[in-house]
């Protein structure tokens, strides 16, 4: 496929969704369409829309790669998607009443009610480091491929491309916000899921396999085994490790954040919501598990025909992650290109845009203290210039990682970002866990500073700690846990605090 098929395809496909938001644009533009879409979002609309925005470009083309990775990491993901699954489902059970309850726009406001004014803002402030960091990272990494298959082509630079598609995103979504994404995401989910199941279908074809004798190629292939249980001390893939780090990274990550939450929390009532999370999972589930398939058959395909994995044009090492691409812009029809193509885009841009949005909502309500219900022109002027601000952030953060020109450096600065979901759930832990202690509020953000390091040097040195154990997903809830140690030990008893005073 030809870089200008591709440039067609990208403004054909955008073309549509500016389209669609210009139409619900205006019809209502107001805060209260922006922030919650009015309370009034469909919760299938919500559940299926959400698909893409959970299912990041970069998990498109990172979670087939690693299929086949010198790592030998298989499906071992899946186990890690199974904890997922429990945490949505513990998200749908337990915060989502407590969220409703209170009528939140902003989740953070929460821990203000339960916990006070510095810990409420800096739990909003992690979730602004952190979305930044993690949706202009996966941003980076999918720019990298069209860059790599597209934009050099043409001699565009690099700042050029990452400055289009975030142009893009802020077309579409900062007249309707939220009320927009819930309508062009739904849409992107539908291509998202198109494209894995026709790329399977291509490959198959390709391979001259049916459906059964797929299946069993990859049952009997080098890529298929799911559970680990070898060595629960050292293997980082052991099934516990991923399994309860699947739990508690969704609790934080999705539970925990404003983007995901702000889709459930736009549906009419508690009950229609749960229902959203209910079948959001099953889905989830089995797109990942679809995922996976795509990445057994891809290796299989390029072993039959000879395909290497592509170079890392920084470090000369092998990409896992390009070689989807690679087979399907270089080594498939048309159609197969034009399907991944609108596949990876989907995946990409349904994160971004609902990101930019949740962004917004968080500035916009917790520090600069919008009422949704205000419509003049001022409060409309203000959400659109933070809205636009957090497009320049994440442009900049973006140049950035692509100055740095370290990918193991770049993929640092992600995890250290991940890290601060930590003390998220330490905090909301607290507050749901221990309702009859008081805080020292203002000590709240040193707390929440210094127990992703003190997790951080726990990690590096859990080998000679723990009798060389070595840590993955889980260690999410190892920070969680000095976080509300730390919260815990600097607490009073509301009882003992009301007879001091």
């Amino acid at each position: 496929m030809t870089p200008i098929t591709i440039i067609s395809i990208i403004v054909i496909y955008f073309g549509v969704l500016i389209a669609i938001s210009q139409l619900i644009g205006k019809k209502d533009s107001s805060n209260d369409a922006f922030f919650s879409a009015n309370k009034n979002a469909k919760w299938y609309l919500v559940a299926f829309g959400m698909i893409g925005t959970a299912l990041s470009g970069v998990t498109f083309i990172s979670v087939p790669g690693e299929v086949g990775a010198p790592s030998g990491e298989q499906f071992k993901y899946f186990q890690f998607v199974l904890g997922n699954a429990v945490g949505f489902l513990i998200t749908a059970a337990v915060l989502l009443p407590l969220y409703y309850k209170y009528n939140l726009v902003s989740i953070y406001t929460f821990i203000e009610k339960k916990l006070g004014h510095y810990s409420y803002k800096t739990s909003a402030t992690i979730f602004l480091i952190s979305r930044t960091i993690g949706s202009a990272f996966r941003l980076y990494l999918v720019v990298i491929v069209l860059q790599r298959y597209v934009f050099d082509h043409y001699g565009i630079p690099f700042f050029a491309t990452v400055l289009i598609a975030l142009g893009l995103i802020y077309a579409y979504t900062y007249k309707g916000g939220l009320k927009t994404i819930i309508i062009t995401d739904t849409l992107q989910t539908f291509f998202l899921v198109s494209s894995v199941i026709f790329t399977i279908i291509f490959i198959c074809k390709s391979l001259d396999l049916n459906a059964i004798q797929a299946f069993e190629t990859i049952k009997q292939s080098n890529y298929s085994k799911v559970f680990f249980f070898e060595d629960l001390i050292g293997n980082r893939y052991h099934f516990i490790k991923q399994f309860v780090g699947g739990i508690f990274v969704t609790l934080a990550m999705v539970g925990l954040d404003q983007d995901l939450m702000q889709k459930n929390l736009s549906c009419k009532n508690i009950k229609e919501s749960q229902k959203n999370m209910y079948s959001f999972t099953a889905i989830f589930v089995l797109i990942n598990l679809f995922f996976l398939g795509v990445g057994a058959l891809l290796y299989i395909y390029a072993e039959q025909k000879g395909i290497s994995v592509p170079l890392d044009h920084i470090t000369g090492k092998p990409r896992t992650d390009l070689l989807f691409p690679e087979i399907a812009f270089h080594h498939l029809s048309i159609i197969p290109a034009i399907v991944f193509l609108l596949g990876l885009t989907a995946a990409t841009f349904a994160t971004t845009d609902s990101a930019l949005t949740a962004l917004t909502t968080s500035f916009c309500i917790d520090f600069l203290n919008m009422d949704k219900k205000k419509d003049d022109k001022a409060n409309i002027w203000k959400r659109k210039l933070v809205h636009l601000s957090f497009s320049i952030l994440m442009f900049l953060v973006i140049v950035l990682f692509n100055a740095i020109n370290d990918a193991s450096v770049v993929s640092m600065i992600f995890k250290i970002a991940s890290y601060t979901y930590g003390p998220l759930l330490g905090l909301f832990a607290f507050a749901i866990l221990f309702k009859n202690r008081i805080v020292k509020d203002k000590l709240v953000p040193y707390f929440c500073i210094a127990a992703p390091f003190i997790t951080l040097w726990i990690s590096s040195n859990s080998t000679k700690l723990f009798g060389g154990y070595v840590f993955d997903n889980e260690l999410i809830l190892v920070n969680g846990i000095i976080t509300v140690i730390l919260l815990f030990i600097s607490s009073k008893s509301k009882l003992i605090s009301s007879q001091q005073n």
